[in-house]
């Protein structure tokens, strides 16, 4: 703890009538955004000569480009400029971690939708339908379109990785009870309501601006610099927010940027490409789907003795972020159960199809759903309660000690924090978990056309970034002479809030009103070299870097003020606007008028703030280490009815408790749970990706590709924040609420499968996959039904 941190906490106590943190302010943009004066990319006042680009994209899935015919994309009307691979100054490179993802194809294209060319013309409708125009001749090559193709056929765009702990192959011989089983979940498109887009606008020299929609605008700008050949100082990358992110503008906004900025600076004019929203969905990657074969030893009670696991994920074309998704999936695959032998492989199998990327939650989802299944699986085979299992299996006390404590992550992390019973408990009795368990078996047993189902599930989420060098933030913070504030941070505002949060923290530092910081656009020209705002980080890492910069602030005002009233600085107080010392009225002083003197006497009023995250390290050859600074915890219950007859299915109530630590916002964390939730059980149930036997992705617009709507929201949702104190030192001892909660809506697909098993009186297991579709559940029954006749 630095010096200025000690002097803040020392006086915390003190403050305690008044804060700015904690509070549920509403987001700092919502008036813009309900009123539309947000300005978004597409929003930004286009500057004369301003021109308009395209992307011609492959037509097959994996071939050789023989000859390409751009004469027609040439002449077509408005078109001033096309350009290929050939063109680009620099590397035709935009991987993310390996240089297997190229801007433009050059020989060979390797998925329905690659990008092979790029238009310019004078408007944004003239650049797309000469796109189209062009005549490739191609030999087409086989292609691998499945996980468990590519597995099959040993195909990946990275070595396979490899955990074990114990000797699970041994605890799987003598275990009283085994399962063997298979297990698919699908993929879910990141659908942010802005596109990508990218303005690139050449300055003087070898400059270029570049606006983007990005998640990484530190990534943006090495990548144009890249391609471009230029050095990174010449190139500025700015966010001033996203309509959604969702981890698909991480690092796959690199390829519109790239594209923009080549033909900005081959014409020197400014450039704005703007993706169709089936453009969108054609060429960028997705959440990974997941093919899973399993093994799992398990005693009377249902607790694990033994699990083991493949788990094979569609990587796509290239490598983009498939390694650390999948490290993250291994890291997850435990959600909230001690796993004592445990045996995981995991692959990211290479598919011509789009090269998959980021999404909330990031491989964790697809880690913990695994295990989730399975432990509904297992109970149902003991003709157990599903939650009583889930007991017998979660993580021990954090104090506990020895070899039977049952508190140590298979990758070697000690859960220092866990509250996952305390947590569960309150929610059973809260939801009347028990209650109602009793009222849908009468219900059930009464209809045979409609079913319902119930369950429980947990969460227990790591939050870092599990490459360790990412965990670090800047932040600059101006103090103007009229007391106003302004906070630059390298975190980027796509939704989630983060600029009202880091807003709070620094008002709270500096004892101030929160109307009076503002919080402005992402710029690598002001922080640079940022990590992606990304793994449920932003919050944590900005926050702790802007507040750094703000009492480095407050320090020095603190000695002014000291001067000022003839006492010790430990006596100062900033609270409300006022700076004060002691008790007498005549020792108090307003922000501005303290910042005017300070100004008057030569005071530095801006600085500087830095953070990194402590303990976290994480040996990628072992799969061993502490990737996780700590751990956010969850639970919800959801209630569904299902109709046997057509597989339709709505949700009826759901209950979500999350741990927030000591919640910034509540208002904001509480939409985050929420919004979490929905978008977890889309993925879950209704967001099904679909390939034909080319390799074409068919579902690619709203009209095919079904996210939840507010009809498909429970008529009765409730959501609260579980109380709870961070015991790492985060934040005002806050937790993370991007990633975690979108695991909570396990409840929903696992209430579906406990309805399906319903038809057969739960005595067999529903092989039942996902997304939950309609067809997928009335497979499941049909299976169900067969199952019981053959018995």
């Amino acid at each position: 703890m630095n010096k200025q941190t000690e002097e803040f906490m020392s006086v915390k106590s003190a403050q305690a009538s008044w804060t700015e943190v904690g509070k549920p302010h509403p987001h700092e943009s919502a008036i813009l955004h309900v009123t539309g004066e947000a300005t978004y990319t597409d929003d930004i006042v286009e500057l004369q000569g301003t021109l308009h680009a395209a992307l011609g994209l492959s037509g097959k899935a994996h071939a050789k480009l023989r000859s390409i015919d751009l004469s027609k994309v040439k002449a077509s009307v408005g078109v001033v400029a096309v350009y290929t691979a050939a063109d680009i100054p620099g590397e035709n490179q935009c991987g993310a971690i390996i240089k297997d993802d190229p801007v433009l194809a050059e020989d060979l294209v390797q998925y329905v939708g690659q990008p092979i060319f790029v238009v310019i013309a004078d408007s944004h409708d003239n650049a797309r339908r000469a796109a189209r125009l062009a005549v490739i001749d191609y030999e087409e090559l086989p292609a691998v379109l499945t996980p468990r193709a590519a597995h099959a056929a040993e195909s990946y765009v990275l070595p396979p990785m490899h955990l074990t702990r114990g000797n699970p192959s041994e605890a799987f011989n003598t275990a009283p009870h085994k399962l063997k089983g298979k297990f698919d979940v699908g993929g879910q498109e990141q659908f942010y309501l802005e596109g990508q887009i990218s303005y690139a606008i050449p300055k003087e020299g070898r400059g270029m601006h570049v606006y983007c929609s990005t998640q990484h605008p530190s990534e943006m700008q090495h990548h144009i610099a890249e391609v471009l050949h230029v050095s990174s100082h010449d190139v500025l990358v700015e966010c001033r927010r996203m309509g959604g992110g969702f981890g698909g503008k991480e690092s796959q906004s690199a390829l519109w940027a790239c594209a923009a900025a080549v033909a900005a600076v081959r014409l020197r004019r400014p450039i704005k490409l703007r993706a169709d929203r089936d453009d969108d969905m054609i060429v960028t990657g997705k959440r990974h789907c997941f093919a899973y074969d399993y093994e799992i030893g398990y005693d009377d009670n249902g607790r694990i003795v033994a699990a083991k696991i493949d788990m094979v994920s569609r990587a796509g074309f290239s490598a983009d972020l498939s390694g650390p998704v999948a490290t993250r999936a291994v890291c997850h695959f435990d959600n909230a159960y001690y796993l004592s032998d445990v045996e995981i492989h995991a692959m990211c199998g290479k598919t011509n199809t789009q090269s998959n990327t980021a999404f909330r939650g990031f491989g964790g989802p697809q880690g913990a759903i695994a295990i989730e299944y399975i432990i509904d699986e297992i109970a149902r085979n003991l003709g157990k309660d599903a939650l009583d299992v889930r007991r017998a299996n979660f993580y021990g006390s954090s104090d506990a000690d020895g070899p039977d404590a049952r508190n140590t992550t298979h990758y070697g992390q000690k859960v220092e924090d866990n509250v996952i019973q305390a947590l569960v408990s309150e929610l059973e009795r809260t939801s009347q978990y028990q209650e109602r368990r009793q009222t849908i078996k009468a219900f059930n047993a009464g209809n045979t056309i409609l079913k319902r189902g119930l369950a429980l599930t947990p969460v227990k989420f790591g939050i870092s970034f599990n490459v360790p060098h990412l965990n670090q933030a800047g932040s600059l913070v101006h103090v103007y002479t009229d007391g106003s504030v302004l906070v630059n941070h390298g975190g980027t505002e796509m939704g989630q809030g983060l600029n009202t949060k880091v807003a709070q923290v620094v008002a709270n530092a500096l004892g101030l009103p929160l109307e009076r910081v503002r919080c402005t656009a992402t710029d690598t020209s002001k922080i640079a070299n940022t990590s992606a705002t990304a793994a449920s980080t932003g919050s944590d890492l900005n926050g702790k870097a802007a507040q750094d910069a703000a009492l480095q602030i407050r320090a020095r005002l603190a000695q002014v003020a000291a001067e000022r009233f003839n006492t010790d600085v430990s006596e100062v107080r900033f609270a409300d606007g006022m700076v004060s010392a002691g008790t007498s009225s005549t020792a108090s002083v307003t922000f501005e008028e303290l910042v005017m003197q300070a100004y008057l006497k030569r005071v530095q009023l801006w600085s500087d703030g830095f953070y990194s995250t402590p303990k976290v390290h994480w040996n990628s050859k072992t799969m061993n280490g502490h990737p996780f600074f700590y751990f956010a915890y969850g639970a919800a219950v959801a209630e569904v009815v299902i109709d046997t007859l057509t597989g339709e299915w709505r949700l009826i109530r759901a209950d979500s408790l999350y741990d927030a630590g000591e919640s910034l916002n509540p208002a904001i964390d509480i939409g985050q749970v929420e919004g979490g939730f929905i978008q977890g059980m889309g993925w879950l149930t209704t967001e099904e990706l679909w390939w034909n036997k080319d390799g074409k992705l068919m579902t690619h617009a709203p009209s095919t590709y079904k996210i939840p709507a507010v009809s498909d929201c429970p008529t009765d949702f409730r959501t609260q924040l579980f109380k709870n104190s961070n015991v790492s030192d985060t934040i005002h001892r806050s937790k993370a609420t991007g990633e975690p909660p979108l695991l909570l809506p396990f409840s929903v697909f696992l209430a579906i499968r406990d309805a399906v098993s319903a038809v057969g009186e739960h005595r067999v297991n529903p092989p039942l996959r996902a997304p939950a579709t309609s067809e997928a559940i009335l497979d499941a029954i049909d299976a169900v039904k067969a199952a019981q006749l053959a018995q």
